[in-house]
């Protein structure tokens, strides 16, 4: 009788821990798959961007302003690596400034912008800038007045002209708007040594831009 006892205590305690152990499997299992959300929201990286000009003539002030966003409207801080010794860069709104000195003429090359929100981040593609001693170069731009809209109807009501320029293939860091739909040439000037890019674009009366024209380059020696 007491063996009888002993095994049929066995069995109910067995029971009793299997009946346990699925209650907790079941109640591990809904706080895990709890459809109402405890965990936190995903985090968006912020993004940047803007075009650095690319050069910088000796005792002028360089100044550059990346435009960054976040879509959880986090704190954002702005960093720079590979940057001259003459520039530095506000870490609360990325502005880069700085103004190259006589010892300072060379070229610079591998710097980079970056932004953060404390976990994620994003930066601008490396770039360039040239300090030079002289920026008198200019280049002589001449065109003919478009006609005809891209869908081919007639152009009544061309206001001005937009040139974009830079010294890398489809990187215009420099722009200059003309209003005077009349004219057909206009000289760039205070050009530092290099091979420019330019790309050029017609604005209607309401402000509608066409897509850039073919690119040509210039050597400003």
């Amino acid at each position: 009788m007491k063996t009888s006892n002993q095994f049929t205590i066995r069995l109910m305690t067995l029971a009793t821990m299997m009946t346990l152990a699925g209650c907790l499997s079941e109640e591990s299992s809904d706080v895990a798959g709890d459809p109402g959300g405890t965990a936190p929201p995903a985090n968006d990286a912020p993004t940047i961007s803007g075009t650095p000009s690319s050069s910088v003539k000796i005792g002028d002030l360089y100044t550059f302003t990346p435009v960054a966003t976040d879509a959880d409207n986090d704190p954002l801080t702005f960093s720079v690596q590979g940057e001259p010794n003459w520039l530095s860069i506000d870490s609360g709104n990325g502005a880069l400034t700085g103004t190259p000195l006589l010892a300072n003429v060379g070229s610079y090359s591998g710097i980079v912008v970056s932004v953060s929100d404390g976990s994620l981040s994003d930066s601008l593609p490396q770039f360039s800038v040239d300090v030079v001693q002289n920026a008198d170069g200019s280049i002589t731009l001449s065109w003919t007045a478009p006609t005809q809209n891209e869908d081919g109807s007639a152009l009544t009501d061309l206001a001005a002209y937009k040139f974009y320029y830079g010294t890398s293939p489809g990187s215009y860091s420099n722009q200059v708007r003309i209003d005077s739909p009349g004219i057909t040439t206009y000289v760039l000037e205070n050009l530092s040594p290099a091979t420019y890019f330019i790309a050029a674009a017609a604005i209607n009366a309401s402000g509608i831009e066409s897509q850039l024209s073919n690119e040509a380059s210039r050597q400003v020696p």
